[in-house]
């Protein structure tokens, strides 16, 4: 009888302290409920929301296309609430400008998540560090050392070699199927470690361990765990196994990082340390081994995090471009014949393409403009949040406020773009808009402070490996598969790709 009797107290006295925490964290914790008080806000247009969960549960596993539709019922600017963080959704290219230009300033920080925490090292990386000079003396060493359209160039010859492998992997297939897909994940990270790092990571079979790594660590750094938005539900993401999941993979990447960094060790501590290292870990690790001349505190973790950021970054979206690219260029033969056409033109008998060929291939260039604007690799960005309070298009957005903008759903209005759900890279042949950051109604590469920094680096990639398959190859999808009837849906991750590989035959083109 008494261990009934002491059950049932358990119980409720587990109920009534989960009610506590609910009725404190809305009342006293939640900052929105007492800014509200005494003060009349002009807030944006909201949903209905759930108790507790507020509006998480309209997010879905593609929040981009779910908040396209919230916002074509709600409007351009609208206020979610995930949990207890108020969330502002931004859906049009003249609020993405007040953000990211007129009010750049006050929207430079990164919101706090466990997950970058875990993954990123305490948040010591570029993409999610807060604002400050740490931040800005790193986005410095890696544009100067790195990602300088001087350095870009200085890299063709690895773009060079590494396409060249990949042109042989095509061709040896015989006409078999070729996993897209797979390949432009390959060779995108081929051409990030030799530039970065002055070799490959994904040969043989701890190359293949490699990329199962950075294919989980991308999957769980996309998870939004439940502590992040109802912290007194935290531990749901032990129960479900999220937290474990996310501890071993943050090992397992530590590891292999600290691998990295050994290796330039044992290449020679003095040259490193004089400055004559011959890649970028090189750098970061002269600056440490100096005592950090830079002014700002950056240590073994940081360059850690500098270089997970080189990884995920430089293979990811870059990958995800081209895949996309090549999908629609076999949805429409049209398209292919026209850019093949191009290519091949501007080439004639020659086989390897210069930089300044590429300058020449303005179909091209449109075609991955169309790209970027059709199929944004990250769609809502990087979300970023309110250093104070502000005014956005006559509404009040209170500091704390997180920001998604969705540039997908940008590149998608028709208020932008006439017939935005069809792939026309003829659009741009004529047209001045561009994707850095000037033009806000294409921001792929997100805009102003927090803008992404690799913009160069990334396009010379996608230009130089998109012109050499479809100039040394004619392409048909595989299985007799017809554009028409291609799968199109799309799986979520940092980068939003393929939810199936792209598969596809290919026939050597050859020249007499």
């Amino acid at each position: 009888m008494y261990e009934i009797f002491a059950s049932h107290l358990f119980i409720i006295q587990s109920a009534l302290f989960s009610l506590f925490f609910i009725i404190l964290s809305f009342f006293v914790g939640n900052r929105w409920f007492r800014k509200t008080v005494g003060k009349k806000w002009n807030l944006p247009p909201s949903p209905s929301r759930l108790p507790i969960l507020g509006n998480l549960h309209l997010l879905g596993k593609l929040p981009h296309r779910n908040l396209q539709s919230l916002a074509k019922k709600h409007g351009p600017l609208m206020l979610l609430h995930l949990g207890s963080v108020p969330t502002l959704v931004v859906s049009s290219a003249d609020a993405a400008k007040e953000i990211m230009k007129t009010h750049d300033l006050k929207f430079a920080d990164r919101p706090d998540s466990s997950v970058n925490r875990r993954l990123l090292y305490n948040c010591k990386d570029i993409s999610v560090s807060p604002y400050g000079e740490y931040w800005r003396q790193l986005k410095s060493i890696c544009v100067l050392q790195l990602l300088s359209n001087k350095r870009v160039q200085s890299f063709h010859f690895i773009r060079e070699e590494e396409t060249g492998i990949m042109v042989r992997k095509i061709r040896d297939s015989s006409r078999g199927v070729v996993n897209l897909s797979g390949m432009f994940v390959g060779i995108t990270n081929d051409i990030v470690c030799r530039s970065a790092f002055g070799r490959k990571y994904s040969e043989g079979e701890k190359g293949e361990r490699f990329l199962m790594l950075l294919k989980e660590f991308l999957v769980v750094l996309q998870g939004n765990t439940v502590g992040n938005f109802i912290p007194w539900l935290s531990w749901v993401d032990w129960i479900n196994g999220f937290e474990s999941r996310m501890n071993k993979v943050a090992k397992e990447m530590d590891y292999f990082l600290e691998a990295v960094i050994q290796e330039r060790l044992k290449k020679g501590q003095e040259i490193i340390s004089t400055g004559a290292g011959d890649n970028f870990v090189d750098i970061l690790l002269g600056i440490l081994m100096n005592n950090n001349t830079t002014g700002v505190s950056i240590d073994r973790d940081s360059i850690k995090a500098i270089i997970l950021d080189v990884f995920v970054a430089g293979t990811d979206t870059t990958a995800t471009v081209l895949e996309w690219a090549m999908t629609e260029l076999l949805r429409h033969p049209a398209v292919m014949k026209k850019l093949q056409d191009e290519v091949r033109g501007i080439l004639k008998e020659r086989q390897q393409i210069t930089d300044d060929d590429l300058e020449k291939m303005h179909f091209l260039k449109a075609v991955i403009k169309e790209t970027l604007r059709f199929h944004t690799p990250i769609p809502m960005l990087v979300p970023r949040i309110a250093r104070e309070d502000v005014e956005i298009n006559g509404y009040d957005v209170m500091g704390g406020t997180m920001v998604m903008i969705n540039a997908w759903a940008i590149g998608r209005d028709p208020d932008c773009w006439d017939e935005p759900e069809k792939f026309k890279p003829e659009r741009f042949l004529n047209s001045a808009i561009d994707f850095k950051g000037m033009d806000f109604k294409l921001i792929p590469f997100g805009a102003g402070r927090r803008g992404c920094p690799g913009i160069s680096f990334a396009m010379a990639n996608n230009e130089f490996v998109l012109a050499n398959i479809v100039h040394k190859f004619d392409w048909e999808l595989a299985n007799g598969v017809l554009g028409k009837d291609l799968d199109m849906r799309e799986r979520p991750g940092v980068a939003v790709g393929r939810a199936t590989p792209l598969l596809a035959v290919a026939t050597h083109r050859v020249v007499e």
